[in-house]
């Protein structure tokens, strides 16, 4: 049987599905999309449970973003997006992430016009937390995320509130890009992002028809990163 660790160590490619819910589109002011959008974070950025904290970096502005992911079980490529079954059946496990993203590092790229991987692809930048069978959750389209920043609240909604579900998005990827067996895909957040400071605590769970899926709860602290790196104007 897998293990997360496992996960990581096969893992080949983190694909993304951007602005995904709509709420989470208008705070922060962007378009909402006529098609999913992706991009990449790298395998290196995950952070298994128990692992240790998140990293910030100098002068990084550090915002959650919580994600019901997928884990790939088999190669998929060219997937129709009608062909529901297909999509399921490519899923072996669910697991729970927290998208870390470096605010300003990202608005700046924005604003000049330039790729934007830094401010997913820095180590600890996706904490996840163990594997959850895809028995605890009969319908990924109707599972409840939650994420509290030192036992505030910040992030609470249901998976249904998703712009385009998993079997467009595994097709839209798939027609790009091939998936294979180990890949992860984070299928969006929904409202309520906001930043994280040095010594704050994220936790995040998933509740599925009002019970708490105790495979998904995460726990993780926010602590200096040491090291050269510095976000300077690029």
């Amino acid at each position: 049987m897998a293990t997360i660790a496992s996960v990581k160590a096969n893992c080949r490619k983190i694909m993304c599905i951007g602005r995904n819910y709509a709420d989470h589109v208008k705070e922060l002011n962007n378009q909402r999309p006529k098609q999913p959008f992706f991009f990449l974070k790298p395998p290196s950025s995950i952070l298994l449970p128990g692992a240790g904290p998140v990293l910030r970096p100098r002068g990084v502005t550090m915002h959650y973003e919580v994600e019901l992911g997928l884990v790939i079980g088999k190669t998929v490529q060219d997937l129709d997006p009608e062909d529901s079954q297909g999509a399921l059946e490519a899923i072996e496990y669910y697991l729970l992430a927290i998208d870390m993203t470096a605010r300003n590092v990202q608005d700046e790229a924005k604003r000049k016009g330039l790729p934007w991987a830094i401010a997913k692809g820095f180590d600890t930048f996706l904490p996840v937390s163990g594997l959850i069978s895809k028995s605890r959750i009969p319908d990924p389209h109707n599972a409840h995320l939650w994420l509290s920043v030192d036992n505030q609240v910040k992030q609470n909604d249901n998976t249904e509130l998703m712009l385009f579900r998993i079997p467009r998005q595994l097709s839209d990827i798939s027609k790009v890009m091939t998936l294979e067996k180990g890949d992860i895909v984070l299928t969006g957040t929904p409202k309520g992002v906001g930043p994280v400071i040095t010594g704050d605590v994220m936790k995040a769970g998933l509740i599925i028809e009002g019970k708490e899926i105790e495979e998904a709860n995460m726990e993780v602290a926010v602590v200096d990163r040491e090291g050269p790196y510095e976000f300077k104007e690029t």
